[in-house]
This record gives C-alpha cells, sequence and structure tokens, in this order.
C-alpha cells in the first residue's frame, strides 16, 4: 500500500437540474473507498440561508434528518450514515446561513480590525474552513467528500464553488478531484440522448475555474460508448471517467453500479493509492434481498405530508432495511390523514398488515390518525406510531379505553380538560423556534417483559429525539389502571419514551425517532421486528 500522506478532498458537484442524486453518489463512493480501507468523512454544503433546515417545510426541504448531536441537518446526511455506518455531528453540514452568521458575529466584536468584510476572502475563507475542520476528526480522516447543494450556474452556490477551487490550487490536483453530476437526457419523440445540457453545465463550471476530472452522468436508459466519447470530448475528460448512472430500482445498486465502472479505482489511481479491491459480498447480498424478496406485506403510512416521499426519507429506507431481515418487499400504502378523518379509517387500512404513524407538527390532519390507530387497535393488526405518533396512541387510548372523551393534546388546543400530551417542563417560555426543541440522543431504559426488549435485547437504549411535548405524567396512573404498559422511561423516571398495549399482538408507540438510526445492512430493531409481526399477521390473515 502505498502512503497515504495528506487528507485527499473529492468534491461533488450538480449540473442541468437538482435533485440528480448528489447525495446517493458522495455517498455510495465513500462506502467504496471505505470498503478499501480508507476512513472517509462526508460533508453536505448547502446554499441557503437557513442556519438549518429545522424551521423549514417539509414539502420545500424534505425530511430533517437529526443527528446524535442534536444538530438538525439535511437529509443527506442520512444517505451518509446509512451507507457508511456512521455517526456524524453538526460538522458534516455546512449552510449559508451558518456561514453569514459566523462571519456578522465576528465582524460586530470588531474581530476583523477595521477591514471591509468580502465575500472574498471572508466568506470563502470560512467555508474552506469548514470543509478542512473535518481533519481534525478522530480518527483523521483518508478523504474528505464535500457534496455542494444546488446545480452549478445558481447564484448562491458561488461563494461554495468559489472556495473549493481555492483548496484545489492550495492542495494540488494529486490531493483534489473534482467529480461533476449531470442529466444526459433521453428526448422520446427525436428517440435519442442529447449531451448539450451536460456540455453546458461543465462549460459554466470551467467558467468558474473548475475542470472536473470525472463526470457520472445521470440518464433514465443506457449510454452508448460513443456518446461517452462524444461528452468526453466535449468536455475534456477521459472516456474512463465518463460514468454513467443510470435509474436502478434500488439506491443500494447505485454503489455496485460505480464499482463495475471503476469508479474507486478510478479514484485511487488519481490520488496515487494502491489499495485492495473492495469486500462488497454483505452489501450485494442485502441488494439481491431487496431485488428479489421471497413474499410481500403492505404498511400503511398515514401523515399529512404523503404528498411528498422525502418528507418520510428515513422512515421509508428503515422499511426497506426490515424487509432484507425477513426477506420481504414491504409496500408501502400512502394515506392522508384528513381522508381517513372525512372517509373514516376502513375504507383505506383493510387490507394493510400493519400500520406507521410518524412524526409531525400541527393540529391538522390529527384526528385522522387517532382513528387510524383507534381502528388498527381494534382490529389487532401491527402498529408503530413515531413521536407525534406515539403521542397520538396514548389520546387514541386515553378516549376509548379509559373513557376521557375529550383526551388531545396540548400543542394543539390550550383550554383542555384532559391534556393527556403536555409541554414539556424546559420548554416553558420558550419562544425561538429554531432549535431549540429536545433534540439529539436520549438514554432509556426499556422494561424487560415488553415487545421492545425483545427486539433490541437490552435494558438501556440511546435513541435520537425531535418533539417539544410529551406524556403528560398526571396521567399514568390512569392510562396503566386501564391497560396501557409504559414498556420505556428515561433513566430519572420523568418522561415516559416508549408504550405498549400487551393485550395486542405489536402494538408499540416510541417518543424518538428509531429510524434515524437504521442502516441497510443493520437493520432498525424495532423495525425489523415491526415488519416480522406484519409478516405473520399477513400469514393468518391467508390462511383464514
Amino acid at each position: 500500500m502505498s502512503e497515504r500522506g495528506e487528507t485527499k478532498y473529492i468534491f461533488v458537484t450538480g449540473g442541468v437540474v437538482s435533485a440528480l442524486g448528489k447525495g446517493i453518489s458522495s455517498a455510495s463512493i465513500g462506502l467504496l473507498l471505505q470498503k478499501r480501507g480508507l476512513n472517509v468523512q462526508n460533508i453536505k454544503l448547502d446554499p441557503y440561508l437557513n442556519v438549518d433546515p429545522g424551521t423549514m417545510n417539509p414539502f420545500q426541504h424534505g425530511e430533517v434528518f437529526v443527528l446524535d448531536d442534536g444538530s438538525e441537518t439535511d437529509l443527506d446526511l442520512g444517505h451518509y450514515e446509512r451507507f457508511l455506518d456512521q455517526s456524524l455531528s453538526k460538522d458534516n453540514n455546512v449552510t449559508t446561513g451558518q456561514i453569514y452568521n459566523t462571519i456578522i458575529s465576528r465582524e460586530r466584536r470588531g474581530d476583523y480590525l477595521g477591514a471591509t468584510v468580502q465575500v472574498i476572502p471572508h466568506v470563502t475563507e470560512e467555508i474552506k474552513n469548514r470543509i478542512k475542520r473535518l481533519k481534525n476528526k478522530d480518527p483523521r480522516p483518508d478523504v474528505i467528500i464535500a457534496e455542494i447543494g444546488g446545480t452549478v450556474g445558481d447564484i448562491e452556490s458561488l461563494p461554495f464553488l468559489e472556495a473549493i477551487r481555492q483548496i484545489g490550487l492550495e492542495e494540488g490536483p494529486q490531493n483534489t478531484m473534482f467529480l461533476h453530476l449531470t442529466l444526459v437526457p433521453y428526448i422520446t419523440s427525436a428517440g435519442e440522448f442529447k449531451t448539450k445540457p451536460t456540455q453546458h453545465s461543465v462549460k459554466s463550471l470551467r467558467e468558474i475555474g473548475i475542470q472536473p476530472n470525472m463526470l457520472l452522468c445521470r440518464s433514465a436508459k443506457p449510454i452508448s460508448d460513443d456518446l461517452r466519447k462524444k461528452i468526453s470530448l466535449f468536455c475534456s475528460v477521459p472516456v474512463r471517467s465518463v460514468i454513467v448512472a443510470q435509474d436502478v430500482s434500488t439506491i443500494y445498486q447505485v454503489p455496485l453500479g460505480y464499482h463495475a465502472q471503476e469508479v474507486d479505482q478510478i479514484v485511487c489511481e488519481h490520488f496515487n493509492l494502491n489499495l485492495p479491491e473492495p469486500d462488497l459480498e454483505e452489501w450485494e447480498n442485502m441488494v439481491g434481498k431487496i431485488i428479489n424478496p421471497v413474499r410481500r406485506i403492505k404498511i400503511g403510512i398515514c401523515g399529512k405530508y404523503v404528498g411528498l416521499k422525502d418528507a418520510y426519507k428515513s422512515i421509508i429506507e428503515a422499511f426497506i432495511h426490515a424487509g432484507v431481515a425477513s426477506d420481504a418487499e414491504v409496500n408501502l400504502i400512502w394515506v392522508s390523514s384528513e381522508d381517513i378523518k372525512h372517509n373514516g379509517a376502513d375504507k383505506f387500512l383493510y387490507d394493510v398488515d400493519g400500520l406507521l404513524i410518524p412524526g409531525g407538527f400541527g393540529e391538522r390532519g390529527v384526528e385522522g390518525k387517532i382513528e387510524a390507530i383507534h381502528y388498527v387497535r381494534e382490529n389487532n393488526i401491527p402498529f408503530l406510531g413515531i413521536c407525534l405518533g406515539m403521542q397520538c396512541a396514548v389520546i387514541e387510548y386515553a378516549r376509548n379505553a379509559c373513557g376521557l372523551e375529550d383526551a388531545h393534546s396540548y400543542e394543539f388546543y390550550r383550554d383542555l380538560k384532559h391534556p393527556v400530551i403536555h409541554l414539556m417542563a424546559d420548554q416553558e417560555g420558550v419562544t425561538e423556534l429554531g432549535g431549540t426543541m429536545r433534540l439529539g440522543a436520549y438514554p432509556c431504559i426499556v422494561e424487560e417483559n415488553s415487545r421492545t426488549f425483545e427486539a433490541y435485547k437490552t435494558a438501556e437504549i440511546s435513541e435520537r429525539h425531535r418533539h417539544r411535548y410529551e406524556f403528560n405524567n398526571v396521567y399514568r396512573e390512569m392510562l396503566t389502571r386501564n391497560g396501557l404498559f409504559l414498556a420505556g422511561l428515561s433513566p430519572d423516571k420523568r418522561l415516559v419514551e416508549i408504550i405498549e398495549v400487551p393485550t395486542h399482538p405489536w402494538f408499540v408507540g416510541v417518543q424518538f425517532h428509531p429510524e434515524l438510526k437504521s442502516h441497510p445492512t443493520k437493520p432498525h430493531p424495532l423495525f425489523r421486528d415491526f415488519v416480522r409481526a406484519a409478516v405473520i399477521y399477513n400469514s393468518k390473515k391467508k390462511n383464514r
């Protein structure tokens, strides 16, 4: 093995259109290099002015991915964690809002000694510092993969592109590599691919001063060698480094497709690294089970953002991982909670093998979620409630098992006779909405005679949270007396973290977000057992 020397930098940019899959590509290349023995760190650089996505509408931005340290980050960090089996930190996600917030605070303190504060050098230097800060991680990374959000040509992305151009000059071509993900559209009416969008995208990048070393060409169909040669000629990229990023049935095929085209080998050669071939057997077996499942089940997801699946990205992936463990394809049935409110639960849930109620905010659609929970509890259909989903389960149980007809959450109504869900004590008086919830990883003690313990096989767990409201302890005695089981509490026993209904085949609600810690080859225990329960339910249903 050659000497690795200085940390290497791979910069991933995107062109033509957004949402091409820069995050998946960055994670896939990171996985391949990791499998070759390198220590890899991924970082996402987002050009929006928000400090973080915590207060952004899921319809605009998709899921907020929460890290162990409580950082609210972009959903691409979920891809990084899942593919590389890592736990990342706030250093792995940088936004323009964070950059400007830091610079303005320094200017107000007088740190710039009377200088005029400008995009160059002050903004670009801060961006470079944030990227290079990852070198201080322990262990020190061999490779830092920096994904630049947005599309080349966007005004807001320019400072980030200038910053990585400067790093390329400072670190030298032997330590930096530029990858550009672009679209090669197929025009059906003409019956051919068009390379002009890619040519113009690379032209824009070169005008900034960046020459890509590799092109990842996203396409709906296979791209011929002749087309690759044409792209190579016009974009000044070696033919071997013009990679076909064709659409696949599962994102977990992407690393295998890149490896088949020697992407990781090209990267190693660029950095003069002599490394062993990656061992991808476990990954290949996992992909094989996704593509060729033994059985199929239906899981209903009842929420209010069902029109945008990215709002539930980690949940979708957690079901894929859990399905692998049961050799099952999990078909997700998306049900609007408002539709259930207006048309009843039976119309939408009569043939599901399980129901999940995800987290969320706001009163809209809550009554539909409560009705859906009542339906699956009464019909012994497996249930998993997450965050607000658990809170809705508590409300449903209070109303229908304890006779508290007006039970509800203090989040939605202040004048309540039975606020079975209430504001957390440390949230009283909080006025700023950004970054002030109970965020990040917290410990939980699990009762040994519970479904949850069966899943985790341990009494102490740590899971990630994102909420302001909690189970109201005033109602503990009444709810447990009527059959609700408090299966998990915080170590000081103040907070109810997990509830179960022991008389039900599989009914679990959790205040945390288990989907955030599920990995392709390590499905989350609760999702794994929930899917197993759904498989059993499906089997019994067929035998009736």
